[in-house]
């Protein structure tokens, strides 16, 4: 078992994503260099890098090697970062503030913007496909899992469902089917692309890590909904009540700000109870959705 303290795991593991992240992406001088300046700010230099730092976790339940995780953990972030990306722009979200910094449209164009997006996404499949992971079909499965979870039936359906939801009330079921979607499939594509990337898992386990990501994915988006109203935009390094002001279906205006609070306590809980069959293996991934449920930022 890995007896280094969390914090210097998760900063060593997040700054091994930062600089395999530029290794990976194009050099910022390489033609055509504004697209691919473009697509290094948008990546480079921020974010909390969860999903690298799920893949990493999820991968020492079986055995992969840090490179193969390398590999997974920044396909998934660059995933994510053209999604970041794609929502910042007037069409989506329309914010000027991501990570601290002027928003990748803001900074470039909104053309450039687009073109990120794009470039960043066949990046990640790309970077997949190309690399060597694993057996030939257990890449397939990866590329599949990662192409459904980003895809209309994952987070581009869920961002949809977002953008027609707004000013209209959600159930709970609703408002979770939407998140599963949006945030939840990227992180549960984190967690199974990292526990792939070594030797396989018995079904029990394979379906307890299953539940233990979906999990994971609605905490995150519930302490997300927390923050956007209880933090300062200067802590978030984002809009802060962003979606209040734009009407928008979260956790808290469902629930109510404690009653959403202690909803994150028992998906916490819930995510936990499903790693006790790996043990002290799943140390890692336990500690992560500590960190998920009190992150402050």
């Amino acid at each position: 078992m890995n007896t280094q303290p969390f914090a210097e795991w998760m900063a060593v593991t997040q700054d091994r994503a930062e600089s395999a992240l530029g290794r990976f992406l194009p050099a910022g001088d390489s033609i055509p260099a504004r697209l691919h300046d473009a697509m290094r700010y948008a990546t480079l230099g921020g974010g909390k890098r969860v999903r690298p730092l799920l893949a990493h976790a999820a991968g020492e339940l079986t055995g992969a090697t840090p490179e193969a995780l390398d590999v997974v953990g920044c396909a998934v972030e660059m995933i994510h970062a053209y999604s970041l990306v794609h929502d910042d722009l007037p069409c989506m979200d329309d914010d000027v503030l991501r990570r601290g910094r002027p928003t990748c449209h803001v900074e470039f164009d909104e053309p450039t913007a687009l073109l990120v997006g794009d470039s960043l996404q066949t990046m990640a499949f790309e970077l997949l496909a190309s690399q060597a992971i694993g057996e030939p079909k257990q890449q397939l499965e990866m590329i599949a899992l990662l192409a459904h979870a980003s895809g209309s039936r994952g987070m581009a359906g869920g961002q949809a469902i977002d953008l027609a939801s707004v000013g209209k009330p959600l159930t709970q079921p609703e408002l979770e089917l939407m998140h599963a979607l949006k945030t939840g499939a990227l992180i549960r594509a984190a967690v199974l692309l990292g526990a792939l990337a070594g030797q396989p898992l018995s079904a029990d386990e394979r379906n307890n890590l299953d539940r233990f990501a979906k999990r994971a994915g609605l905490l995150f988006q519930v302490v997300d909904d927390i923050l956007d109203c209880t933090a300062s935009t200067a802590t978030l390094g984002k809009t802060a009540g962003k979606d209040e002001a734009a009407d928008k279906p979260t956790y808290v205006a469902l629930l109510g700000l404690e009653n959403a609070r202690a909803y994150a306590d028992e998906l916490r809980a819930d995510a936990r109870d499903a790693l006790a069959i790996f043990g002290d293996r799943a140390t890692r991934l336990n500690q992560l959705a500590d960190f998920i449920c009190h992150r402050q930022f």
